[in-house]
């Protein structure tokens, strides 16, 4: 049988421990208080990272072409 829809790629959460200099961890918290006046909803800032950094990942042209390129020579085999 043939589906439109491929098989969904693996969506298990990898755990990742960061440290944060004590400015960014104020900063962060900062972020998750104007997150919680801005939307009513309490989030922790640990809650928050993942989609900070998918935005920032997101928006970097750079990256993205980068990360392309990356993938086309490793699936290549260079």
């Amino acid at each position: 049988m043939s589906l439109r829809l491929e098989k969904l790629p693996d969506r298990t959460p990898v755990r990742m421990t960061i440290s944060a200099d004590p400015d960014l961890a104020a900063a962060l918290t900062d972020y998750a208080e104007i997150y919680r006046q801005t939307y009513g909803a309490e989030e922790k800032p640990e809650t928050l990272i993942p989609a900070m950094l998918e935005m920032f990942l997101g928006s970097d042209p750079g990256f993205r072409r980068a990360r392309r390129a990356l993938h086309t020579n490793a699936s290549k085999g260079d």
